[in-house]
């Protein structure tokens, strides 16, 4: 009996031994969320996932490129292309998941078409997301840009303003704080839901699937093709994630696929 169960404890421990790990970084919501859901069937093809949450944006990246990590889900391509340039990093993406999307709202009016002349607009002060509320504002017809291909656009890009409305640059956190003392305000989603907002449901514009801003699943060029990253890829993009996006988040998150 006891060389039975040594038996089968080492039989045990070389299966678990077999099993592919993959350690990904991610930011809680809803990154970590769709990790720790596709986990179960990931386990069934013999990756065992493991994941670390982070709450800052430098850091998954920094432990990715020095093979801390295997790989990283939290951030969108134009993110990871200035963290590339700026750091000299070769960090590739391998999937797009999902958007979370930005939205344009108001407390004065029930549509873009009422934006009055001269309105008041605010939008984000940091170059990523400034540039992200000028091109919805562009996609809705509010405004024309020089190029409709800058994502670091800024005010002073715009090429025709019909209603020459007046646009602050603020804060993003605060956006939602003073969306009842302005006309229209472009909302980052984590903030526009803290603050009770549904973008699916209150945003007057909001991004759609062809959204540049898709979340996207990144690691190493050494580590793109490897079995576990293959196999990790093809459940983030399967119809039980689109399902549990979908449901789980209720248009505030949307597939991406």
């Amino acid at each position: 009996m006891k060389k039975l169960l040594t038996a089968l404890a080492l039989a045990a421990s070389l299966g678990a031994q077999a099993a592919d790990t993959l350690n990904v970084a991610a930011t809680a919501v809803p990154h970590a969320e769709i990790l720790e859901f596709i986990k179960p069937a990931l386990a069934k093809q013999g990756v065992e996932l493991k994941v670390k949450v982070f709450t800052d944006y430098v850091q998954p990246n920094v432990q990715v490129a020095e093979k801390r990590m295997d790989a990283n889900f939290f951030q969108h391509q134009p993110y990871l292309d200035e963290f590339n340039r700026s750091k000299g990093t070769n960090l590739v993406s391998v999937a797009g998941v999902h958007i979370e999307p930005f939205g344009a709202y108001s407390r004065k009016i029930k549509s873009l078409a009422e934006l009055p002349q001269g309105a008041s607009v605010v939008i984000p002060n940091d170059a990523t997301n400034g540039g992200r509320a000028l091109l919805l504002l562009e996609r809705a017809g509010v405004i024309k840009l020089k190029d409709s291909a800058n994502i670091l656009a800024t005010p002073r890009d715009i090429a025709d303003n019909p209603k020459g409305i007046k646009i602050r640059e603020l804060e993003a956190a605060t956006l939602p704080r003073v969306l009842g003392q302005v006309d229209l305000a472009l909302i980052n989603t984590n903030y526009a839901l803290e603050a009770g907002l549904n973008p699916a449901k209150d945003a007057l514009a909001i991004e759609g699937s062809e959204s540049p801003y898709v979340n996207i699943l990144v690691t190493r060029e050494d580590n793109r093709n490897a079995a576990a990253v293959v196999k990790l890829v093809e459940a983030l993009k399967s119809e039980a994630v689109k399902r549990f996006i979908l449901d789980q988040y209720k248009g505030a998150v949307v597939p991406a696929f």
